[in-house]
């Protein structure tokens, strides 16, 4: 197992919280902006990958918001066999970093590529895509979102089972 790999899996040991629904900690402060602040695991809820965004089982479970400190967002997403998210796009970009599991990804007209552990995807602000597990394999992926105006994406249509079996 890479270092990469060992790292996150060693972060999401340590933290548990949601991209799109992480608050600021009750207690934070601005007097400790300048300390180090941890998240205890357990103290924000996994959630469902809501159904208007997600085709399939998804569960999000939130690693860190976007803050003053740093304008990007992590999420660890688990997409049980067969699903995935809607087309979409970010203003600020995103990485997914693979933690287990087989997954799928396609940009906007190109080739559905094949994403393993220890893979890392770079989707470039504003590019349309998708990303979501096997037909046949759970998947799950550290992503780290960019924030520009307190936002980080922007959802489109569902993928079509023909547009996720176009392999």
């Amino acid at each position: 197992m890479n270092a990469l790999v060992k790292l996150i899996l060693c972060t999401t040991a340590l933290h548990a919280t949601l991209v799109a629904a992480a608050e600021p900690q009750a207690g934070a402060s601005a007097a400790s902006a300048s300390a180090q602040q941890i998240i205890r695991a357990g103290e924000q809820p996994s959630a469902a990958g809501p159904t208007e965004y997600f085709t399939g089982r998804v569960r999000i479970d939130p690693v860190w918001p976007a803050d003053e400190g740093i304008s990007a967002s992590g999420g660890l997403v688990t997409f049980e066999p067969g699903a995935r998210s809607a087309w979409h796009t970010h203003p600020a970009g995103q990485r997914l970093v693979v933690t287990s599991g087989v997954g799928l990804t396609q940009e906007w007209s190109k080739p559905v590529q094949l994403i393993r552990p220890g893979d890392v995807v770079w989707c470039p602000p504003g590019v349309k895509h998708w990303h979501g597990a096997a037909p046949d394999t759970a998947m799950t992926h550290l992503a780290v979102t960019g924030t520009v105006d307190g936002k980080n994406v922007t959802w489109m249509e569902k993928v079509s089972d023909e547009q996720y079996e176009a392999r």
